[in-house]
């Protein structure tokens, strides 16, 4: 059925959808299984986007992924039901050698007992296992990892995962009290509480309003409070959406909450805005929201340069950071692979030694802490206090110098290469050091890092880390890096999209018919204003309008609640992290254009092979849909 014009006496409601029977369609097994009768289909990175994979894993299950090629000795060790298994072994010096050949060996899928395909554990001792949706990797844009040659890693948050409830507080209570000891806030600000579960990452401060805004991808605000105030719709439309030129949501007027560091910053900043309005006789009147703000920044970078935070965590590590004992085993397969590894981080010497201690150690949490340099051998360089994003800006004249491990001593170098001190031509620490195979700078540019690794193009590196400007956007956009974003909040974000896939399912069954409801109610306004009706038709058609637009009512109300209700099983306040409304969130909107893959933890790596050729879904435009098959 073709669609007709309003005013055609043939008109009808019901209009060819096929991009919507497309999306509704999904394998009711009850575990998420990437293949099925819709693999021939990939919808589009646009409509459900940036987790294209993510959502088709869980809503439509109409992934594809390719075949593994992995590079390693075969062994057969036992056929089932005319299904071989693998066993891949490999030794370090073998893996060099060949990692990077053309001779490879094709991984083949087990297969599963309800019929459908996932990714597999491709190193597991049994093979075939499948990899859960919340631990897959997602992939934006094609990247073949046998193009690369190093593999870089950011620290916090990244290989290191901090536990909010504990390490957060921390930073919220140290900050408060700087503002209150340094800053001359009022003590009341002492017996406040922090929720660590209350902001999220992808939220804007508006400073000089005191609001905190949730946008999609066009940069629309959609959710607002003024502290913990929730904004109408028309305080939204009235401050937001009435000006003639809009608003670019950037400093210095807003401060983007991209980092899980923030969190506690922004929950201070909003319980301020309160106080202040609640209190104005206790805040001097020439201290505005902005300066509040600028204060909390101040009294977070105290925090960070007396060593109040990274001394708690240095005495306690289990308190703060999560163990993670497959990092090691993470980096040992990526160095036998063939490739370099590289670690780069804002966080100086004695501090980053502490946290890789912690994560390499080989104890569990509650073993002795006993510092030592032994988890230097999983890397080839390590770059600490690095001031990214500065880093990343191969004009920065900033100087490279080699930390001495054993004492923190910084020696200076010349572009890496070892200055004898005047009168002593034989740099002796250096030479030493330099034994060891990894060596220990800090400071510098990438122009430094891509001479010390013998990096020829930016596009053989693939970094990860877990801040969109700090380590993904420079990276990727000034330098052509290959990146992947770790979401810690991914992992349950997915499961739920799994597990509410049928509520999701009718929401777009309510939102179709509402669209379809509204389209009768467009026909017969425009009858009743330009056509010649009689007055028994017209009293009729009155009648019916009255009666489609009391329905459309119901249903608009109903389509509502139902969504809030869905987006506050994300978040009681902030809903889905990647999505606003029917849109992309701006958060996932950065992760679409800046990070090649994207995944909940580092150590989702591992369960894919080192050579994997990592591919995006088809992209689709709207008019494109009606075009594809049923």
């Amino acid at each position: 059925m073709s669609q007709c014009f309003y005013s055609n006496p043939t008109f009808s409601a019901t209009l060819p959808r096929p991009s919507i029977i497309l999306s509704l369609e999904y394998d009711s097994s009850p575990t998420p299984c990437l293949y099925n009768t819709l693999s021939t289909m990939r919808l589009s990175k646009r409509h459900f986007s940036p987790s294209l994979s993510l959502c088709l894993s869980v809503i439509s299950s109409g992934f594809r992924f390719p075949g593994r090629k992995f590079q390693a000795r075969r062994q057969f060790l036992n056929s089932s039901a005319g299904t071989s298994q693998l066993c891949f072994k490999s030794s370090m010096e073998e893996q060099r050698a060949s990692a990077l050949s053309e001779n490879v060996v094709q991984f083949h899928n087990l297969g599963s007992m309800d019929g459908c395909e996932a990714p597999h554990k491709w190193s597991s001792p049994g093979g075939g296992k499948k990899i859960d949706i919340s631990k897959q990797i997602f992939c934006n844009r094609s990247l073949n990892m046998r193009n690369i040659i190093a593999v870089g890693f950011d620290m916090d948050y990244t290989l290191a995962q901090y536990k909010s409830e504990t390490f957060e507080s921390l930073a919220y209570e140290g900050t408060v009290r700087k503002l209150v000891y340094d800053l001359g806030y009022p003590s009341e600000l002492l017996e406040w509480t922090f929720d660590w579960n209350y902001m999220v990452r992808g939220l804007v401060l508006d400073k000089k309003r005191g609001n905190i805004l949730k946008m999609d991808r066009h940069k629309y605000v959609k959710v607002a409070y003024h502290g913990f105030r929730e904004l109408s719709k028309e305080d939204k439309v009235d401050i937001y959406g009435s000006s003639l030129i809009r608003d670019s949501f950037d400093e210095p007027d807003y401060a983007l909450i991209d980092t899980l560091f923030s969190l506690a910053e922004a929950y201070l900043f909003a319980q301020l805005v309160d106080f202040k309005d609640s209190n104005p006789e206790k805040i001097p009147k020439d201290v505005d929201y902005a300066r509040m703000y600028k204060d909390v920044r101040a009294a977070v970078d105290l925090c960070h340069r007396d060593g109040t935070l990274k001394q708690m965590v240095a005495k306690e590590p289990n308190r703060y950071i999560n163990e993670d004992t497959t990092i090691v085993p993470l980096i040992k397969m990526i160095r036998d692979s063939g490739r370099s590894t590289f670690l780069v981080t804002n966080s100086l010497w004695d501090y980053t030694n502490i946290v890789m201690n912690f994560l390499c150690g080989g104890r569990t949490i509650h073993g002795p802490h006993t510092c030592n340099f032994d988890w230097l051998q999983y890397f080839d360089v390590v770059i600490t206090g690095s001031a990214k994003p500065g880093f990343f800006h191969e004009e920065s004249r900033a100087n490279l110098f080699e930390v001495e491990p054993q004492s923190g001593m910084l020696i200076n170098t010349d572009n890496g290469t070892p200055m004898p001190q005047v009168g002593d031509p034989s740099p002796k620490i250096l030479l030493k050091s330099k034994d060891k195979g990894c060596r220990v700078f800090q400071g510098g540019n990438v122009g430094h890092l891509h001479s010390l690794l013998s990096i020829e193009s930016s596009s053989q590196v693939l970094y990860v880390g877990d801040h969109i400007y700090g380590d993904i956007l420079r990276s990727k956009k000034v330098l052509g890096w290959r990146t992947m974003l770790v979401v810690p909040e991914l992992e349950k974000e997915v499961e739920l999209l799994w597990e509410l896939r049928d509520m999701r399912k009718q929401h777009i069954l309510m939102r179709n018919e509402r669209d379809s409801v509204e389209d009768k109610i467009h026909h017969l306004n425009w009858s009743l204003k330009f056509e010649d009706i009689n007055e028994s038709d017209k009293q009729e058609m009155l009648s019916a309008l009255k009666d489609l637009e009391s329905k459309r009512d119901q249903i608009r109300l109903s389509h509502q609640e139902a969504q809030r209700e869905c987006h506050q099983k994300f978040h009681k306040v902030w809903g889905q992290l990647m999505k606003t409304g029917y849109q992309s969130s701006r958060f996932a909107h950065q992760v679409e254009r800046f990070a090649c893959l994207y995944t909940s933890q580092v150590s989702n790596l591992r369960l894919y092979s080192p050579d994997k050729y990592y591919r995006p879904s088809e992209d689709f435009m709207s008019h494109e849909f009606h075009l594809l098959p049923l």
